[in-house]
């Protein structure tokens, strides 16, 4: 009896050698698909797994004196954080392109992605060639559903915190007096919202939504122009 309890005891101790083979397995392929990116990714990526999600505020940004802002090795390490975050963010930015498949050499894109002191700034361009709604409506077209799920997708993955801006431009026409512009912007808004959460976005990520109308075009553009028919969500890292 006790030499088949043995045998029972060593019959175990493959499953162990198992599980380290295929952990170190996994470590190798992590390691070398990381080595494959660009050094812009490997830079965010190293100083993600040091301080993930360190907020880029308007007080880090630029290099301050050390009588007011301390030491120099903190004023170095604000720097280094700094660039850190501008990496995370430009890579965050990069990988949205690539996900949509945006050309950014083109005037035309139905996105627009910047990268801003909180985060990142995503409009979605409500194009006549490339719609994110059906006209006049609240309705999002496959393109629109497509996008916010690519956002969605982002926004899960990096924990990211959310502003939804709906905007038209001015002098668009809707068909009922009873449902005007105000209505169409915020129904939109919460269109963008909704389908977010479907997409596994927790609620508690969502910060605000809001609807505009036409009173914020665009600068440096007509107020008519059909770039201001728009959603921005703007992603906080913070």
């Amino acid at each position: 009896m006790s030499k088949k309890g043995g045998g029972g005891s060593h019959g175990g101790a493959w499953k162990v050698a198992y599980a380290d083979f295929v952990t170190a397995m996994m470590a190798l392929f992590m390691v070398l698909w990381i080595t494959s990116q660009d050094k812009e990714i490997l830079f965010a990526t190293s100083q993600y797994f040091k301080k993930p999600f360190t907020a880029l505020t308007d007080r880090s940004v630029g290099v301050m004196t050390g009588k007011d802002g301390g030491s120099q090795g903190e004023d170095k390490n604000r720097e280094t954080a700094t660039a850190a975050n501008l990496a995370f963010l430009n890579a965050l930015a990069k990988e949205l392109n690539r996900m949509l498949n945006v050309n950014d050499v083109s005037q035309e894109n139905p996105v627009d992605v910047e990268v801003t002191s909180d985060g990142l700034k995503v409009t979605l361009y409500d194009r006549n060639k490339q719609p994110l709604f059906e006209k006049n409506t609240a309705n999002l077209t496959p393109w629109g559903k497509f996008a916010l799920q690519t956002l969605a997708w982002l926004i899960d993955r990096n924990r990211l915190h959310v502003i939804i801006d709906g905007h038209v431009a001015a002098g668009t026409v809707m068909p009922t007096k009873e449902y005007g512009l105000w209505e169409l912007t915020a129904d939109r808004a919460n269109t963008a919202r909704r389908l977010l959460e479907v997409y596994a976005v927790s609620s508690d990520k969502i910060e605000r939504v809001a609807g505009y109308a036409a009173t914020r075009p665009l600068p440096h553009l007509p107020p008519t122009s059909e770039s201001n028919q728009r959603l921005t969500v703007s992603l906080a890292v913070n």
